[in-house]
């Protein structure tokens, strides 16, 4: 138990009101144990991203408890909660979301700058170098491929050395080769660094690379697979997806 990175116990989000109440999550209990990949799935409108912005501390539940590396989030002030999430929690999505005026550097800094924290260069080019992009540092966004543009937003979520890093659909928007750069780039980090990710996904092939994938379905656990190929997971989300509300 003293291992888990982001553990929750009988989380519940609803959205709405009254009649229209949708329960987003529904009693969800998970542990997410440090140095470990998992990914995400299930079918559009299982709970997933609600499922991570909880974890994150994006979003509050309406009940349960989530604890982030032993601390509690349920009591924390938005300060506080803040404060660990610019310290502890990395995200990379979907949208590489970079500010093209900014050269690679200069993004990988962001977040440093945002907290009052003058950003060692040393340390910007060692995650720079970290996923493969040393010699990039000095190009804008508009100069590197979508795959070099993710690598540049995984830098930038690396560069506090957060305890657990989430992704949201973080290949969603590469092709199937650039994707694969990614996943291995996520999965080296894993095996050789101990990183602890958390990532959604209704990729198979991208889910195959996690440790585990866990699937929700109507905001509850609908069981998990370790160590499956990218067939025995589409296998089950297909089942799944066969279910009938």
């Amino acid at each position: 138990m003293d291992n888990d990175a982001i553990r929750l116990r009988c989380v519940s989000r609803r959205y709405g009101a009254g009649d229209s109440t949708v329960a987003a999550l529904d009693e969800v209990s998970l542990s997410f144990p440090a140095g470990t990949f998992t990914a995400v799935m299930g079918p559009s409108g299982s709970g997933k991203s609600t499922l991570l912005q909880c974890a994150a501390g994006l979003d509050r539940p309406m009940s349960g408890s989530v604890t982030v590396g032993g601390t509690e989030l349920t009591g924390l002030s938005e300060t506080r909660l803040t404060l660990l999430r610019r310290e502890r929690i990395g995200f990379v999505f979907q949208s590489f979301n970079l500010l093209p005026s900014l050269t690679a550097e200069q993004n990988v800094a962001l977040p440093l700058r945002l907290a009052g924290r003058r950003p060692s260069r040393a340390r910007v080019r060692e995650v720079l170098e970290q996923v493969g992009l040393g010699g990039r540092a000095r190009h804008r966004p508009t100069e590197m491929s979508g795959g070099q543009q993710q690598r540049v937003a995984l830098a930038r979520a690396l560069i506090t050395r957060p305890e657990v890093l989430f992704g949201d659909e973080p290949t969603g928007a590469l092709d199937s080769g650039t994707s694969r750069e990614v996943l291995t780039l996520l999965r080296g980090m894993v095996d050789g660094e101990g990183q602890t990710i958390i990532m959604v996904t209704h990729d198979p092939v991208a889910a195959s690379y996690a440790d585990r994938v866990v699937f929700l379905v109507d905001g509850r656990v609908g069981g998990e697979l370790a160590g499956a190929s990218a067939d025995d997971i589409a296998a089950r989300m297909t089942k799944l997806e066969a279910v009938p509300c």
